[in-house]
């Protein structure tokens, strides 16, 4: 009898196995906002203050990356991480509550915003993983992870990243960038590290989370780079009411 118990349990242990989804794993870089240390528009310090990411514009406000993401009735939020890197003042980590996606989010200090800048990117190559232990499982982000993002100003409108940007594998990475006319400034860097350009910007805009979060929403079901665009076009729309013939033309996927 104890035989037969154990030889269903194995069985239905390989049925399980079988059918669950593969871990997904999402990582996004948010340099913070800084009115000090940043070539940007001045916003009130409250949000500009690149060291407090309590009330940073891109990260703890209304529509910052934490904010956003902590409110949202599809992401539950696991737990804050103690990151080994000084100049990530914040590490959290979420999951989705329907699929079995992970993602993690660091808030760098923004006067190291070339620093994120050059992280993102040598993530974007497969290079820099970073593993996270939550409940028995080991779950693999930087290089590791099939989605990368970058959220905040565009420093490379003011300054050139050196790294190593060379492809680490051959696996499948798409990559977001909120930032504005990013298309533009990170495209010879994208060609090195052979990135997938999933949502990037061809002007100015407002990289706030819920632009992000539509194009997750896409990318979880798997759905084709133009479904995906469409939905951070319409987020955008949205919020910013700017009419979504010109979502569509601010934000594109591809080279």
């Amino acid at each position: 009898m104890v035989r037969i118990i154990l030889s269903l349990f194995f069985i239905l242990s390989l049925t399980f196995s079988k059918y669950q989804k593969p871990i997904k794993t999402i990582h996004v870089f948010v340099a913070l906002c800084d009115n000090e240390n940043q070539g940007i528009v001045p916003v009130p310090d409250k949000f500009g203050n690149g060291q407090n990411p309590k009330n940073n514009l891109y990260w703890g406000a209304l529509y910052g990356m934490k904010t956003y993401f902590k409110n949202s009735k599809d992401w539950t939020f696991i737990k804050n991480i103690k990151s080994n890197n000084p100049k990530v003042l914040e590490r959290l980590l979420f999951k989705h509550k329907t699929s079995n996606t992970y993602l993690l989010a660091d808030a760098y200090d923004g006067k190291y915003i070339k620093q994120t800048t050059i992280d993102f990117l040598q993530a974007t190559a497969g290079r820099s993983e970073v593993s996270i232990l939550h409940n028995s499982k080991t779950l693999n982000f930087g290089g590791a992870s099939g989605l990368l993002s970058y959220i905040g100003h565009d420093g490379l409108m003011e300054f050139n990243v050196e790294g190593n940007f060379t492809p680490f594998n051959t696996n499948k990475r798409d990559a977001i960038v909120l930032a504005c006319i990013s298309k533009d400034y990170f495209k010879p860097y994208f060609e090195q590290t052979k990135v997938n350009p999933l949502v990037w910007t061809t002007g100015l805009m407002a990289p706030e989370a819920y632009t992000l979060k539509s194009a997750i929403d896409g990318w979880i079901l798997d759905e084709t780079d133009l479904q995906i665009r469409e939905r951070a076009a319409q987020a955008y729309h949205k919020y910013q009411k700017c009419g979504i013939k010109g979502a569509r033309r601010l934000l594109v996927t591809g080279y």
